[in-house]
């Protein structure tokens, strides 16, 4: 299955511009580990493959570019480009090099599997190798990295490596939350948000009224904006609701992409509606617990 997506310079421009920036200009600095978190796994790794491409690219960095390696990443054919997960290196997974039943190898990425990166690393590369850090299922379906399918034994293995690695090498590690994967490891990653894309027309009139520049509320407001987003509800379907709460969340990111503060104040904040929407819709939790939960994290904040 191809995760590759021409369209993500559409999907998540900020990043795109940060990371080509970051990339092509010798004053800036781009980690060799790289957390991305949130719910949309997929659009991390589109992400992920597209810093690969810039990474990799032998002529200008554009979006058309057709050189070798470009083409190979647009591929996923690249010798260097690799996503990790549990279910590869099968036959690192027999070896019981690290005393552990071969099954287990299927449930998380082992230690033997660790091992094998570290000696492929030992090889000098023409490429920039960029190791990509996920779960998946047997179709195909990507998933996010956790503590269970990325284990703190595993992940040990691999801190040396992850601190110190070979010239021209770069670790990205997708995750829906940064809790879910060891603290070690997020302390020599830069993390990123990515805002998951939901398919709509990005409008916001319905709840402009209701939350308009909302971070500037009173923390006494909690009450009133509880109500009002209830009464939005009412007469409306939710997932619509919280939908259009990202989309103005996203516009203020758009317009304030300089003022940091609020930047990363709204980034937080998106991932709360993220969390309401999952929680209306596969947990089916009350939506007025929902709705409280959500603006108590909005407006108590400091």
């Amino acid at each position: 299955m191809l995760y590759y997506d021409s369209s993500i310079g559409q999907k998540i421009p900020k990043l795109i511009d940060y990371f080509h920036k970051g990339i092509i200009d010798e004053d800036k600095n781009i980690s060799h580990c790289l957390l991305f978190w949130g719910t949309d796994i997929t659009l991390q790794c589109g992400l992920a493959l597209e810093i690969a491409r810039l990474l990799n690219c032998k002529e200008d960095k554009s979006t058309d570019c057709n050189c070798l390696n470009c083409r190979w990443i647009r591929e996923q054919t690249h010798p260097s480009v690799k996503i990790y997960t549990r279910l590869d290196f099968k036959e690192a997974d027999t070896s019981n090099s690290d005393d552990e039943d071969s099954s287990k190898g299927k449930r998380n990425i082992n230690i033997s599997q660790a091992k094998s990166i570290i000696n492929e690393l030992s090889i000098s590369s023409d490429y920039h190798r960029v190791y990509i850090f996920c779960d998946r299922d047997e179709d195909g379906n990507l998933l996010p990295l956790n503590q269970m399918n990325f284990p703190e034994a595993t992940s040990n293995a691999l801190l040396k490596t992850f601190e110190e690695p070979p010239k021209n090498t770069t670790f990205i590690f997708l995750t829906k939350d940064k809790t879910d994967v060891i603290s070690t490891v997020v302390s020599r990653a830069q993390s990123f948000f990515v805002p998951a894309i939901m398919s709509d027309d990005g409008g916001y009139s319905l709840v402009e009224n209701a939350i308009a520049n909302y971070w500037t509320f009173d923390r006494n407001k909690v009450l009133d904006l509880e109500n009002t987003l209830l009464g939005l509800i009412a007469e409306n379907d939710t997932k619509d609701v919280f939908i259009q709460i990202q989309n103005y969340m996203r516009e203020i990111l758009k317009a304030n992409f300089h003022n940091k503060p609020l930047f990363y104040r709204i980034t937080e904040d998106l991932k709360f509606v993220e969390e309401a929407l999952q929680q209306v819709t596969l947990s089916r939790m009350n939506i007025q617990t929902v709705v409280e939960n959500l603006c108590f994290k909005l407006l108590l904040k400091g």
